[in-house]
């Protein structure tokens, strides 16, 4: 019971929190910021990394979530740029990737992210990323999640 109640309070602090999802695959881009709305985030949304750090830049979202193989400037890219830019750098950033190899899994790391989910990620498993690195106070360190690892050691 007050575990419930803990994660009620949980969402309820998220509620109105704008996330920006970034995705070149429609469908999945359609399909999380639907979900997301459906549990309270204001989401916005691009098909690109020059799209990603546009809005990122004018909209300062509480957190991204960046497809790592986008057109043009790749997710590893636009996350370096983010990092590397004061007014973005402190904006927690989740990679989503088709690829669980931990090559990149490092390489996503090392580009910056503060977690990486693997695609096709359940929703609820989004949600509990973004709830863990919205409440966590220091974006750009966090360990990834036991998901993440346990796929990348599976799959490679």
């Amino acid at each position: 019971m007050a575990l419930e109640m803990e994660s009620a309070d949980t969402m309820t602090q998220s509620l109105g929190k704008h996330v920006l999802i970034v995705d070149d695959y429609p469908d999945a881009l359609d399909i999380w910021a639907i979900y997301l709305r459906s549990m309270g985030y204001r989401v916005s949304t691009a098909a690109d990394g020059a799209g990603a750090i546009a809005q990122a830049q004018q909209l300062h979202p509480d957190l991204i979530v960046l497809d790592l193989e986008l057109p043009g400037i790749s997710g590893f890219d636009a996350a370096k740029w983010l990092r590397a830019n004061a007014e973005t750098r402190t904006i927690p950033l989740i990679a989503a990737t088709g690829y669980s190899h931990m090559r990149q899994l490092d390489m996503a790391r090392e580009a910056g992210f503060d977690q990486v989910v693997v695609k096709p990620c359940d929703p609820d498993l989004l949600v509990e990323e973004i709830e863990r690195l919205l409440h966590h106070d220091a974006p750009g360190g966090s360990e990834p999640s036991q998901s993440s690892e346990q796929t990348a050691h599976e799959n490679g």
